[in-house]
């Protein structure tokens, strides 16, 4: 698993929450399974790009963003992005040995002779080990053996109820733990260098953070609530192509939330913006 494929994930999670289907329901509306959509949404394995395009169409999002982020996924998961290994350097040409005479008679008989020896040595060397080996296992054997483990499930079942709430939220991110699922943005604002920035609020997590898209590399967002401000930064050219995510911070009904946008660009301006919960 890559970092780039956790990201498409992670994004692909948001867009399943926007459309409120269940995995069952993305099954009944795509060619593709319940097991699948599991697969994909969990970053297990890397989705299609038909996959990607099709849960776009279903959360009505154009799909240049989540395109240009499979992109990249699908050059890491297919190690296409790693530059070549070096290949062993080419050996030195040797000269041809010169033939050589064949041994008397004689000779060749003793060293016929000293290699079966040496065979029949080797034969009676590892006898020995063998059942020595043998003997040490039976002595150190228990006299019953212990019952079989079951083995574990290949994945567990992908679930729609949230993992965490008010306090136990802080501090995580919120795709992971199903908060993105259908919650309420607070309020959406564009900074003056054309990115957008959204503080959403997630009723059944009690938590608030902020999402980010169209940055640009080294912009940070931050996000303060009642308790620790939570911030991200955009690292990369995959995050200016997709959703990015500050971790949760806990709030309440009736509380202010404030997010802050902060350019990577010297002459930039600190940007906020505010809203209220419920």
């Amino acid at each position: 698993m890559t970092t780039e494929n956790d990201r498409l994930a992670a994004a692909l999670r948001e867009l399943r929450a926007r459309t409120g289907l269940s995995l069952a329901a993305l099954s009944e509306r795509t060619p593709y399974s319940k097991s699948s959509w599991e697969r994909y949404l969990n970053g297990k394995s890397l989705p299609p790009r038909q996959a990607v395009q099709e849960l776009c169409r279903l959360a009505n999002e154009p799909h240049g963003r989540l395109q240009a982020l499979w992109e990249i996924a699908e050059s890491g998961w297919s190690g296409r992005a790693a530059p070549p290994a070096p290949g062993p350097a080419p050996a030195a040409e040797e000269p041809p040995p010169e033939p050589r005479k064949p041994p008397p008679p004689a000779a060749t008989g003793r060293r016929h002779r000293r290699r079966r020896g040496r065979l029949m040595a080797v034969l009676v060397c590892a006898y020995a080990v063998i059942v020595g080996g043998l003997a040490l296992v039976f002595f150190l054997l228990p006299d019953r053996q212990a019952p079989a483990e079951e083995p574990l499930p290949d994945s567990a079942p992908y679930s729609l109820a949230p993992q965490c709430h008010g306090a136990t939220c802080e501090g995580r991110d919120p795709m992971r733990l199903i908060c993105g699922i259908g919650p309420d943005t607070l309020t959406t604002y564009r900074t003056a260098t054309g990115a957008h920035v959204e503080l959403r609020y997630s009723e059944k997590c009690g938590a608030t953070w902020a999402r980010v898209w169209g940055a640009r590399i080294g912009d940070l967002v931050e996000v303060t609530a009642a308790g620790p401000t939570r911030d991200v930064r955009i690292k990369d050219t995959a995050d200016t192509e997709t959703y990015v995510y500050t971790h949760m911070t806990a709030a309440n009904p009736g509380g202010t939330v404030r997010a802050c946008f902060r350019p990577t660009s010297a002459d930039g301006e600190r940007e906020c913006v505010e809203a209220r919960v419920g």
